[in-house]
């Protein structure tokens, strides 16, 4: 039986009414638009890659394990991939506002959990794609491995015919519980003999000493004054904005003030919230935006398969700091010492720490916080590499891409950030009641990188001091 990985299994009890937990894109492509059913079949010659694409989820009863994958007996490809349109010439507030409404919606949990939405009606001929792929079933850099199911490197790549598909024999109510007890047992002793070192409790006792050590930033962290107005209650609804920005701005901004492109990302995303809240008379001294960022901890060797890698870094965004330059550093600073803390632990060790969790405590646990909300966090910021090279669909050159990320527990506001070719965007997702104002914070993050990017210059310009 395929279990779910405990991260997996939590994000997938993190679905509610008011929090669909799906990742997903919209990809713009030239025109024109290719017929639905050249899309459908296009699909079902790729299904065979990603056997995951025609499972459905089944809970054991009560939850005395982790959900299973199986076999959908009743998987229907016309279910899945949607056809729609935007009135002709649709341009992009049309596009993010069917995207939007699209996207805000929850997948059925009894069926397998993605779609793929053909949307016709673009300006200059062109169309799109938009993706939904619930979180339980892939993170972001195995989704973005997972586009070889429709995107080819070359417009006149050939595809194989659709194959006949017979779904494997689901096990019954009683096999299902008698597996979950079976890997309640089994399970811990195994993960016990893989914990890191050569002997795994002393692994796991070092990993501890390294997060000991690592309490003294959280315990700073926890006295820092977060923008708490920015938490709070989660409706049905969605509001969705971009911001796009070429990788040349970003290189030329790192290569004059150093760390990584992320850092410049990251602090992009600071002088967009630092505007929203000034808009809203909410900035104050020494306030912060708390952003999960989640950090891929997949191995190269891992790259495409379907599941969770990822561990979480809580990054404090500065936006009281006027001075970009510096917002700069503070970020590159803390970024730093989040890499010293992943080079010290072994986060795939403390991710399958959750090997260890009975899977009702599990449940009831991811509901409980869900549900309770919280203010330690404000935001999610995740940072989804893409290819450097044309892609295409069905011999369509796609033109931009936008990642979408979920929001849920008290966060309201969710972005992802994708990069193609030259070019990086930027997805808000956000709460529809709490942010009617998202297109400050979308606007704010293009000025940023203005500001930076006049910054790197003048200090391009400035004589160096000796």
């Amino acid at each position: 039986m395929d279990r779910m990985s405990p991260t997996d299994a939590g994000f997938y009890y993190a679905e509610s009414e008011n929090t669909p937990l799906h990742v997903g894109s919209v990809a713009v492509f030239e025109g024109p638009a290719p017929s639905y059913g050249d899309v459908v079949r296009l699909l079902l010659g790729k299904l065979p890659l990603v056997p995951r694409y025609r499972q459905r989820v089944r809970r054991v009863p009560l939850d005395l394990g982790r959900p299973l994958w199986v076999d959908d007996p009743h998987f229907q490809i016309l279910y899945h991939v949607r056809h729609t349109a935007v009135p002709s010439p649709g341009g992009e507030e049309q596009l993010r506002n069917l995207a939007g409404r699209v996207l805000g919606q929850r997948l059925d949990l009894a069926k397998p959990l993605w779609e793929l939405w053909l949307v016709e009606g673009l300006e200059d001929g062109r169309w799109a794609l938009i993706s939904k792929v619930h979180h339980c079933m892939v993170d972001g850099i195995a989704g973005t491995d997972l586009m070889q199911l429709v995107f080819d490197l070359t417009p006149d790549a050939t595809h194989g015919e659709a194959q006949d598909w017979t779904p494997q024999r689901n096990p019954s109510s009683l096999e299902v519980v008698a597996g979950a007890v079976q890997d309640a047992v089994a399970h811990p002793l195994r993960e016990l003999t893989r914990l890191p070192g050569a002997g795994g409790v002393r692994g796991a006792l070092r990993a501890g000493r390294s997060l000991v050590a690592g309490a003294p930033s959280a315990a700073r962290q926890l006295a820092t004054p977060t923008a708490r107005s920015l938490n709070g209650p989660i409706g049905p609804h969605r509001r969705w904005a971009w911001s796009d920005v070429g990788f040349d701005e970003l290189k030329g901004v790192r290569t004059a003030f150093g760390g990584t492109v992320n850092d410049v990302v990251l602090t992009a995303i600071t002088g967009g919230f630092r505007e929203l809240l000034e808009r809203r008379g909410s900035l104050r001294e020494g306030l912060v935006v708390r952003s999960l960022v989640p950090i891929s901890v997949r191995r190269p060797g891992q790259r495409g398969q379907l599941g969770n890698q990822i561990s979480p870094a809580f990054v404090d965004l500065p936006v009281a700091e006027s001075d970009p330059v510096a917002r700069l550093a503070s970020v590159r600073r803390q970024m730093d010492r989040h890499k010293e803390v992943m080079q010290a632990v072994d986060a795939r060790s403390i991710i399958g720490m959750g090997d260890f969790v009975a899977p009702t405590m599990l449940s009831l646990g991811v509901r409980a916080a869900m549900s309770a909300g919280q203010t330690w966090c404000q935001a999610v910021t995740t940072n989804v590499p893409g290819p450097r090279v044309p892609l295409y669909v069905l011999g369509r050159r796609m033109c931009s891409a936008h990642a979408y990320v979920p929001i849920a527990g008290g966060i309201r506001v969710s972005i992802g950030i994708f990069s193609y070719l030259r070019t990086m965007t930027f997805g808000i997702n956000a709460d529809f009641d709490a942010f009617p104002d998202v297109d400050v914070l979308s606007a704010g993050i293009r000025r940023s990188i203005d500001e930076l990017v006049a910054a790197a210059r003048d200090a391009a310009s400035s004589p160096a001091v000796t």
